[in-house]
This record gives structure tokens, sequence and C-alpha cells, in this order.
């Protein structure tokens, strides 16, 4: 059967978000590269190539606001357009968090960091990018299992974020490390939210699957 030009300008539209979501992948990884390595040269990379995903996300933007002046869609294209534009802001968000840790690199480049900090931050930041990888696919595959598994995999998130609150009270004292570590701290605190949004993420993809919007977790009773 031939599809419709409206069918295929959404799946376009879906496509240019994985393609979105690649980017940001790219922008979180060289961000902590560059933590790990105190690279300030691959830290500005990193802020430059956000130009990149900025572009991406406002093409699907303009996408959506074409597509709706095309056709009204109804039943399951409306909630995938829906999720589409949400899950695009969310991914425009988490680039932007990339950008952050990329920034607060740059002011500590100079100082040597803590050893089992900076090991707590690659834990989280590994956990972040699992759970776009997850969250992208459970979208791609309308797999709501998938969806549901980024609440563990945010936890894990969580308890390395308590970790590493731990560890910089015990070393914010020391001399020449209060600064770092303090800086550390809005990293770590980024990284956390790049998973919450993953799982914001996944409550679109079940969204879409059971034309009902719940929260996979209270926000108010999260330790």
């Amino acid at each position: 059967m031939l599809r419709s030009p409206f069918q295929e300008e959404l799946d376009q539209l879906e496509a240019s978000l994985q393609e979105e979501g690649a980017l940001v992948l790219r922008v979180l990884r060289g961000a902590l590269n560059a933590l790990a390595q105190r690279d300030v040269e691959l830290a500005d990379d990193v802020i430059a190539f956000d130009d990149d995903v900025d572009r991406r996300y406002l093409q699907i933007e303009q996408g959506i606001e074409h597509l709706l002046a095309l056709q009204t869609p109804v039943a399951i294209d409306l909630r995938l357009v829906l999720a589409i534009l949400h899950t695009n802001l969310h991914l425009e968000r988490m680039a932007d968090y990339g950008v952050t840790v990329a920034k607060l690199t740059k002011l500590v480049a100079d100082v040597e960091p803590d050893p089992l900090l900076l090991q707590s931050l690659e834990e989280m930041g590994e956990r972040a990018e699992e759970m776009i990888r997850v969250a992208l696919d459970a979208f791609a595959n309308r797999d709501l299992e998938a969806a549901e598994s980024l609440v563990e995999l945010d936890e894990l998130i969580d308890r390395s974020n308590r970790r590493f609150v731990d560890r910089v009270v015990e070393i914010v004292g020391e001399p020449g490390m209060r600064e770092w570590a303090l800086r550390m701290v809005v990293v770590s605190r980024t990284l956390e939210r790049i998973g919450d949004h993953a799982v914001d993420i996944g409550e679109q993809v079940a969204y879409l699957l059971t034309a009902e919007f719940r929260e996979f977790t209270d926000a108010s009773h999260r330790g």
C-alpha cells in the first residue's frame, strides 16, 4: 500500500528524533571525556556541537507545525505527534546539560581531581548514556517494558549521586579542593537530571502505547 504524504512526513519526524538522540549521546560522551581528561579544547568542541542539536530540535518543531497544518491527526497518530513533541524537548535539554558539564570542566581544568569522585561521575555518566539509549530504543520499538525499566536504571544514578555527596563532604575542606568539589556537585546533579529526562521519555512511550499519561515515579516521594 502507498503511504500518504502525511504518514511519510510523520515517519521522517520520528527518524529525525532518533538522529537527534544520537547527537545528544555524542554531546554527553564528549563532555564526560573532557571532564575525565581535563581537556579544555574538547570541552569547547562539545559546547560548539550543541548548535547541531539545536538545529535538529528546531527542524523537528517546524516539521510538527507543518504536519499539523497539513492535516489534523487523530488517535494513535495524534499521540505520536505529541510524544515526538515532548521527547524533542527532553533531548534538547539533555544536550544543554552536557554543555553545562563541559563549561564546568573548563572552570576547574587546572585542578587535580579527586579520583573517587571522578570515578563516581564516570559511572553516573555511563548510566545516563545507557538510559538515553534504552529510552530511544523503547520509543522506536514501542516497548513498554523497556520504557518502564528506566525507573530502576534511574535509581542506580540516584544511588551513585548519594555516594558522591558523601565523598564531597569528606574532602570539601581540603586545601585547593573546595571549588572543584562544589563544581562537581553541579555536574553530579546535571547527570542525575539527564536520567530524569530519560524517564520522562519512557513516560511518553507509555502514553503512546496506552493512551494514558502516568508518571512512573512520584517526585514528591523520592529519596
